[in-house]
């Protein structure tokens, strides 16, 4: 399994987002490592398809499923509800990365 985190230098929910993520991959008893891709640049950001830091990613895809289907880069902050992917949002990419 591939685990990324795009984000951008100072995005302020970066780093509670690796936080969050790896709670939810100890809880569920997965030691996985989580890669962590700094997006420097807009030129960067539509290189890698990035929608807005932080972006965590599983095996490719996007983990918030309607987002998977945005045509659209940019180089900008990401919303979630909460400002964060909920722990609900990870653990549902997660089981369907393992065919759960």
């Amino acid at each position: 399994m591939r685990i990324e985190v795009l984000y951008f230098e100072d995005c302020p929910n970066y780093v509670p987002t690796i936080d969050r993520l790896r709670t939810v991959l100890r809880e569920e008893g997965m030691n996985v490592e989580v890669l962590e891709v700094e997006v420097k640049n807009a030129a960067a950001a539509e290189t890698l398809r990035f929608i807005g830091s932080p972006t965590v990613r599983i095996n490719g895809l996007d983990i918030e499923t309607p987002s998977r289907c945005l045509a659209g880069w940019g180089f900008a902050c990401r919303r979630y509800a909460g400002g964060l992917p909920s722990e609900t949002m990870i653990r549902a990419a997660l089981r369907e990365a393992r065919g759960k």
